[in-house]
């Protein structure tokens, strides 16, 4: 082969034309082109593809001893494949297995079609969690139809097993909107709806049709509060992969109680939220204003924090006359209430951050610590001089720059409770004085329940307790 390709690439006739043809010329004739080359092959008598020639007769003598060096892999080929947006596909995955799987079950239907109700044993062929039946349903068709067929269901789950290669792919793709690779809100509801309707733990719902939207409201904002870490109102694959939830929603087919599951669909911390709302709501219309809000917990969040809270830095529903909805209260009282987890920290430093420069200045601390050292001095309290609240504070960050505290600084201090506190809950602000800081640090870290379960355990039991009383009283 090697005294082929000289002897080819000696031929000065031919080697004068590729030299034009290299060059651009536009007149080089094609078709006399291949008539030599196709006179060269036959003297041969062996086969040379044109582009095998071009390549040949192109390198100098020089270069040709450097082509036979081993030439090195392509860069594209030598990298693994390392991005799977929709999964790491499965090496040994038996889609014609799986499909057969489906078909038997529904061969087990009247006329081999599905009712809501069936859906159940079709998700468990699937090899999915019970509760992912309605999504699965929906996306064959079936809320339009009322029913499923084998031949609608089988073509989209195969295309399904194709496209997605993970759980999170795939319940994604079941939920979203068509074109759409994320999770909004509303995309939550039919999903929740069945787990209202289907689920043996919230059975005594089904003759309270009232409370079915406001319970998935609550757990559709909880959703998000938990898992949407961008704080964009769209659930990514990738914030889905790194959150809790899916695996919560498997644990509804176990968890008979679903109070067990105190993360997303606990309906006793449902009870606490509503309950809380309704008492600040007095006209029930699910809005609440800037002076319903200063009520809560006897006033003990300063006016100047309520005001950030309704000027819309982390709000998404407000009314055009500036009222706040039930949706965005439950943002606010898992913040209040728990102060040591992202999502809080992020809030409340978006409502401090009065510029919106990323960095808590110390006019801004001021600005806010204003209004405690009124709040004290009408209770008979002598507060502490601002220089001095700053310099404590200060110490308890422990800010990387001085006398810049940034969110970095505040996750990482392990004390945020305490430092907000500080500056807008007067209440709370009180309790911590009473104790040294360091020593409720010592206890966080061997937390296994976090605030917001303790907060609403107690007001919970609170809440049954008065119901009780008052059932008691009216009773007698």
């Amino acid at each position: 082969m090697r005294m082929k390709e000289l002897s080819l690439r000696q031929d000065p006739d031919l080697r004068k034309e590729l030299a034009l043809l290299a060059r651009g010329c536009d007149f080089v004739l094609p078709s006399r082109f291949k008539k030599r080359l196709r006179a060269f092959h036959a003297e041969q008598g062996q086969p040379l593809m044109l582009t095998q020639a071009i390549s040949v007769l192109s390198v100098s003598p020089q270069a040709q001893v450097k082509s036979e060096a081993p030439v090195p892999t392509a860069l594209s080929e030598s990298i693994p494949k390392f991005y799977f947006p929709r999964g790491r596909p499965k090496a040994n995955l038996n889609i014609d297995g799986l499909i057969a799987k489906i078909e038997k079950i529904f061969s087990q239907f009247p006329n081999e079609r599905a009712t809501i109700e069936d859906m159940g044993k079709v998700a468990k062929a699937c090899e999915c969690p019970l509760y992912w039946k309605a999504p699965l349903f929906n996306s064959a068709g079936g809320d339009r139809t009322g029913f499923v067929s084998v031949h609608k269901f089988v073509a989209m789950w195969r295309k399904m097993l194709q496209t997605c290669h993970d759980d999170v792919s795939k319940f994604v793709h079941l939920l979203a909107k068509p074109g759409c690779n994320y999770l909004e809100q509303e995309d939550f509801i039919p999903f929740l709806q069945d787990v209202v309707n289907s689920h043996a733990g919230l059975a005594f719902l089904k003759e309270a049709s009232d409370f079915h939207s406001r319970y998935i409201t609550t757990v559709a904002q909880r959703i998000f509060y938990n898992v949407n870490r961008s704080w964009s109102g769209r659930i990514s694959c990738s914030e889905l992969r790194k959150s809790s939830f899916l695996q919560n929603v498997a644990l509804l087919e176990q968890e008979e109680d679903v109070n067990q599951l105190t993360e997303f669909f606990s309906y006793e911390h449902f009870y606490v939220i509503y309950c809380k709302f309704w008492e600040l709501d007095t006209d029930h219309d699910l809005y609440i204003d800037q002076r319903d809000l200063a009520r809560h917990n006897d006033q003990a969040i300063s006016h100047k924090m309520i005001e950030r809270i309704f000027s819309g830095t982390v709000t998404r529903r407000l009314r055009k006359d500036g009222r706040l909805s039930y949706a965005d209260f439950v943002w606010f009282l898992i913040s209040e209430e728990d102060k040591k987890t992202d999502t809080s920290i992020e809030y409340w430093f978006r409502c401090m951050d009065l510029d919106g420069d990323g960095v808590l200045s110390m006019y801004e601390l001021e600005y806010f610590y204003e209004e405690q050292c009124v709040k004290l001095e009408t209770m008979a309290i002598e507060p502490l001089p601002f220089e001095d609240c700053l310099c404590q504070m200060l110490d308890l960050v422990k800010p990387e720059v001085e006398g810049k505290i940034t969110l970095r600084d505040l996750k990482q201090c392990k004390l945020s409770h305490i430092f907000y506190d500080t500056f807008f809950n007067i209440e709370k602000y009180l309790d911590h004085e009473q104790k040294d800081p360091f020593s409720v640090e010592a206890e966080t870290e061997g937390q296994e329940i976090s605030d917001w379960e303790k907060y609403a355990a107690e007001e919970y039991d609170i809440l049954v307790a008065e119901e009780t009383t008052t059932d008691q009283y009216n009773d007698g």
